[in-house]
């Protein structure tokens, strides 16, 4: 990735730190407290249903909750457990769906595969929802944006910025709504992308993306207390340029994930 378009992703996603800001959310602080736990315990423990979960919110925070509520948040923040067995539940949006193209394919270069994926961040008073875009071989965070709520739109809107100027090979995502839409299949299709889902609640089909929400938010959003969506945005966006351009990554040879993704080769061991 070039200099020029570092500064032009930094631009635009600067541009969204002066929007109006979101209407206010109504929800109980006891409620967000809950929702807030749930985020905790489940990048820490991916497998874990929303029985257990419930279990350990009560204990955890000595509140009287129903799993019902606990299964009905998770949905509203768009966490789903991983299963390190096959999933057999229900299956939506089947006509939408795509194989798992990854399994057993040797990842070698830059734009060969990226990763997709959506995840809930904390605030201090709310939410709101980080979409990104991660090249698997550099482990280069390629595009991102964030909304305070979970319409497609900003799915879209950043898919379509990342792939103005470069194009994978394939996508991978999970079978969540967003990447069962039709108008998110015909895009990719339209630039001939392939387009790979991982199996419905499948552990390590994306363990990539999965493993960078996990550093992110111990890294950051554990850590700090965000007051405002204009302030998120801003630690954000710091912390991906500094993540991309200066953080070594042990995967890629010490190396930081731009200089993989813009050419530099790993020294092989």
């Amino acid at each position: 990735m070039s200099i020029k378009r570092q500064a032009e992703l930094l631009s635009v996603n600067r541009t969204s730190l002066y929007r109006d800001p979101p209407k206010e959310i109504s929800i109980s602080e006891e409620d967000l407290k809950v929702m807030h736990k749930i985020d905790e315990l489940h990048t820490d423990h991916p497998t874990w249903g929303y029985r257990m979960l419930t279990k350990t919110i009560r204990r955890e925070l000595n509140v009287i909750i129903n799993k019902k509520k606990v299964r009905r948040m998770m949905t509203d923040m768009g966490v789903y457990t991983i299963y390190p067995k096959p999933n057999l539940s229900k299956r939506y949006h089947a006509q939408y769906k795509r194989p798992y193209l990854l399994r057993n394919l040797n990842i070698s270069r830059p734009n060969q595969v990226w990763g997709v994926d959506i995840t809930y961040i904390r605030m201090n008073k709310g939410f709101m929802y980080l979409f990104i875009i991660i090249d698997w071989y550099s482990r280069c965070i390629v595009d991102y944006e964030l909304s305070t709520t979970l319409e497609k739109t900003f799915v879209m809107d950043c898919l379509k910025r990342a792939l103005s100027t470069r194009k994978p090979e394939i996508i991978n995502s999970d079978q969540g709504s967003h990447f069962t839409n039709p108008d998110y299949i015909e895009l990719l299709e339209s630039v001939d992308v392939k387009i790979s889902m991982d199996g419905k609640g499948q552990a390590l089909d994306n363990v990539r993306t999965e493993r960078l929400f996990r550093t992110l938010k111990y890294d950051l959003i554990y850590i700090h207390e965000f007051e405002t969506p204009k302030a998120l945005r801003r630690a954000l966006g710091q912390y991906i340029h500094e993540y991309n351009t200066y953080r070594p990554h042990s995967s890629i040879g010490d190396l930081c994930p731009m200089e993989v993704y813009n050419g530099k080769l790993p020294e092989v061991a």
